[in-house]
């Protein structure tokens, strides 16, 4: 795969936690989560020692907190959905600024959105410090399916080759005086994504006899020196093992 291929989610830079082997962040994220979503609700206190735990990781690895905020957006489904929930729940209801709102529904508002909003902050952070070529590989170091890591490693590639195609297809028909303003158009785009698809699947073929010819037989060969230390797995083990330890101390008090 193109090793010059990044994407906007990575920043690049030489910190401790961009130097982590892939396979050491995945299952240290994944950890964090988890933790996380097993913590009681009730545990104020408990995300707030998580919030502190991410912004200390971002401090480390020199992440902006306004790089971080502006890829939230991927949150906002979550925020709508929790909103609407003590609006439209049932129970009890109490008085919030003069507004009649479902208990249970505030409840579960706040354990949504601190939840997600933790683990979206993770995932972004670990996107931020790993290549995703890299993280792939990382993947595949934990002997991950064989398949579902080719397949996205192909879609990692070729995802940027495909966009470029519509927008071609996008140019090619303004130029011809077409902008799509409401639903009569649906037919013309309808048609513009089938012909995409077909390109796409050609070309799929296209590039699959081609690795054939050279060789190809269901993996890619690994030329990254991806080998983990145990000071790598130590290191990566703090962010879980600290949620770990903050989330024993809150099942004790509640």
């Amino acid at each position: 795969m193109g090793a010059g291929h990044t994407h906007q989610l990575y920043r690049r830079g030489d910190t401790v936690i961009h130097r982590l082997p892939p396979q050491c962040k995945l299952p240290a994220v994944a950890a964090f989560a988890v933790v996380v979503v097993a913590t009681p609700r009730e545990a104020f206190w408990a995300f707030g020692v998580y919030a502190l735990l991410l912004a200390a990781v971002a401090a480390v690895a020199r992440v902006p907190a306004r790089f971080v905020l502006r890829r939230m957006v991927i949150e906002v489904p979550f925020v709508i959905f929790a909103v609407a929930l003590p609006i439209i729940g049932l129970g009890e209801r109490v008085e919030v600024l003069g507004l009649s709102l479902s208990s249970a529904g505030l409840w579960s508002a706040w354990n949504i959105l601190a939840k997600a909003t933790l683990g979206v902050v993770a995932s972004i952070l670990l996107a931020a410090t790993t290549e995703p070529r890299t993280m792939l590989l990382g993947a595949q170091r934990l002997r991950l399916p064989q398949t579902l890591v080719q397949i996205a490693m192909f879609m990692l590639r070729y995802m940027d080759v495909i966009l470029d195609e519509m927008r071609r297809m996008r140019v090619a028909r303004e130029a011809r005086g077409f902008v799509a303003r409401d639903v009569r158009h649906l037919p013309v785009i309808a048609k513009s994504a089938g012909a995409l698809f077909i390109r796409s699947y050609e070309r799929g073929e296209r590039v699959h006899l081609a690795m054939l010819s050279r060789g190809y037989t269901g993996s890619m060969p690994v030329i990254d020196n991806l080998r983990a230390s145990a000071r790598s797995w130590a290191t990566a083990s703090l962010l879980p093992m600290a949620a770990l330890a903050t989330a024993v101390l809150s099942w004790s008090l509640t």
